[in-house]
């Protein structure tokens, strides 16, 4: 076989393999969400249990179709930090519209009389704490945002689902559209993503930003990784210090 050839068959086996790869991840990822609603609603960990602690506070924030529950682990290790986490449970299953929803949030602010908070978010809830963090009442009580998997500029997949909430996270959506071109909190902002997201296609990186891409494929399962936790606790750390961002590699 000539090497023109080779070369070929080399990298048709290379995309061959690479495709596999983000469709392992993807069943995986769906069976890891599965398990952890399931958990969610069966063995769900009381909020108060996880609200005492020295150090800065966080508020969590979850994705669409999540309840707090989803974010345990991660929850847990900001907790055994040292960290009092939070909930915001108006928020339900965070289908309303984010404009709808950010009021809820400044809501829970205030009757928990939390300052200097982290803002620690998946998903759709990033979009929220944006809108949070832009808010000239709230957004002095808020020290940063930790933004995991967020789908900042949209997800090109969301123009076709059925449901009006999912679709509200079109990059063709007005109002994700304005979000993004207030770029006056991306300061605060620590946007943690995965190398490989099935449900944000185009990835997760906030111009402005400090931005974390992890060797982690997955839209939720990364959310259970340690590596992942790590992440986020450094991140809440520095924004709570009011630091910079680490020195990359």
């Amino acid at each position: 076989m000539r090497p023109a050839r080779l070369r070929a068959a080399g990298r048709a086996a290379a995309e061959v393999w690479h495709r596999l790869r983000q469709g392992v991840a993807w069943v995986r990822d769906y069976a890891w969400i599965v398990r952890a609603q399931a958990r969610a609603v069966l063995a769900a960990p009381l909020p108060d249990s996880l609200a005492a602690g020295d150090r800065t506070p966080v508020l969590l924030l979850p994705g669409i179709y999540e309840t707090w529950p989803v974010m345990t682990s991660l929850a847990r290790a900001l907790h055994a930090a040292g960290h009092p986490v939070h909930t915001v449970p108006a928020l339900g299953l965070n289908l309303r519209p984010l404009g709808a929803s950010m009021p809820l949030v400044v809501e829970r602010l205030e009757a928990l009389g939390l300052t200097r908070v982290v803002l620690v978010a998946h998903s759709k809830g990033g979009l929220i704490g944006k809108m949070v963090l832009a808010d000239e009442h709230a957004g002095p009580r808020v020290a940063g945002l930790v933004a995991v998997n967020t789908p900042f500029a949209g997800s090109v997949y969301a123009r076709w689902f059925p449901v009006r909430p999912v679709r509200a996270l079109s990059p063709l959506d007005v109002h994700l559209l304005a979000l993004a071109r207030d770029v006056a909190a991306h300061a605060r902002i620590w946007s943690i993503f995965a190398r490989f997201d099935p449900h944000v296609p185009g990835g997760s990186e906030l111009a402005g930003a400090v931005n974390v891409r992890l060797p982690l494929d997955g839209h939720f399962r990364p959310l259970g990784d340690p590596l992942l936790h790590a992440a986020v606790l450094d991140a809440v750390t520095h924004l709570a210090d009011g630091a910079g961002p680490s020195p990359g590699p």
